[in-house]
């Protein structure tokens, strides 16, 4: 029975920047548009169908007594591969179980900190997709900000930290993934709150999130502070919570900005996203941590496996934040855009109820990184 390791335990290795060789069994194409990262981590792409029947082809190209994770699309190949590689002597091959598919859809949890009235803040690192979501807890009360749509992950979680899950928040219409925000509140009987600038279009009731309308978690004064932040999307909002952290949305990352041409709004946007970044992001504190929705480069999970940065280390050292000519800020965030992400258009559809695909259209219109950051 050949050994497995399975998304939790690559997950874990990865964020404890432990080295690893894997071996992805995908066609070209597929590896080089996304593939798995890490710090550590180094590959080999030989195409399942170019090796299968003559593995030892691999023979030389390979060491034998390393550690090697297979890896293919939805883990079947995998599985076949490894038994054939353990029968001429490769030592420790591990088959990853459920593939690129099981890799995307990956949750890891990793605590930011205590707030100061009681209860945590927790973030939810999608390493697959590079989706970051977030947990409050206060109190026996829980938030979710910017829940993907594996939800189950956080009602796992909830149920773990004998929380109730009160409020889910999207801080604006997302199109790299499918939110689960919405889907989560109607399950837990929670609130959903989408900022209503970018809910022109939507199908279904929500709570309006607006600067000054504050969320309360739990008893105590865990507070999440709308911050009107257009530039992403027309409605993009930040939350400060509990003084101390600032979750940014798409609109600030660590080594990135965002994008604001995913409505087809550049031209009409990139004046909002300047003002977002160069203004009334400047007039807060150095010392809000900023936590973003995404992250596109591996470089940016710290020791701990966690994605943030204090703003005015970011004023210092993000290169989006460094260019001061306005029109040379227009032309980085308008001209030579990366790709757009995977069905993005579908996704916002989907995101504003206007579709429904059934779970297997879901995972493809996922597929792929996300695609939300301009690097300067």
């Amino acid at each position: 029975m050949p050994k497995v390791m399975t998304a939790h335990q690559l997950a874990k290795k990865i964020m404890n920047q432990e080295e690893i060789f894997i071996l992805d069994l995908r066609k070209r194409e597929e590896f080089e548009k996304w593939k798995i990262e890490g710090v550590h981590v180094t590959y080999r792409n030989e195409p399942y169908a170019e090796i299968i029947d003559n593995v030892e082809k691999l023979e030389g190209k390979i060491a034998k007594e390393q550690e090697i994770v297979v890896v293919c699309a939805k883990g079947s190949g995998s599985t076949n591969l490894v038994g054939k590689l353990e029968k001429i002597g490769f030592k420790d091959v591990y088959d990853f179980k459920g593939g690129m598919k099981a890799w995307s859809e990956h949750l890891e949890p990793v605590k930011i900190g205590d707030l100061k009235d009681g209860g945590s803040l927790y973030q939810f690192v999608r390493l697959g997709k590079g989706c970051l979501s977030y947990f409050i807890e206060s109190n026996g009360e829980a938030a979710v900000v910017d829940p993907v749509r594996m939800t189950d992950v956080f009602e796992a979680f909830a149920k773990e930290k004998n929380v109730t899950i009160k409020h889910t928040i999207d801080t604006h219409l997302h199109a790299d993934h499918i939110s689960g925000g919405r889907k989560l509140a109607e399950k837990v009987g929670g609130i959903y709150h989408l900022p209503p600038k970018d809910a022109t279009e939507v199908t279904f009731d929500y709570t309006p999130l607006e600067e000054g309308n504050d969320i309360t978690v739990g008893n105590t004064t865990v507070s999440v502070e709308p911050l009107y932040s257009p530039g992403h999307t027309i409605g993009s909002t930040s939350l400060i919570v509990d003084g101390k952290y600032l979750l940014t949305g798409d609109i600030l990352f660590v080594k990135s900005i965002g994008r604001p041409d995913l409505a087809g709004m550049a031209e009409d946007w990139v004046g909002d996203l300047r003002e977002t970044l160069y203004s009334r992001y400047k007039a807060l504190s150095d010392d809000l941590m900023v936590l973003p929705a995404h992250f596109s480069f591996i470089e940016e999970l710290s020791k701990d496996g966690s994605v943030s940065a204090h703003l005015g280390d970011l004023y210092k050292e993000n290169s989006g934040l460094q260019v001061e000519d306005e029109t040379a800020f227009r032309k980085l965030v308008t001209d030579d855009l990366p790709p757009q992400p995977n069905a993005y258009q579908e996704i916002r559809q989907t995101n504003m109820g206007k579709m429904d695909p059934e779970l297997e259209k879901q995972r493809e219109m996922e597929s792929g990184p996300n695609r939300c950051a301009i690097e300067a």
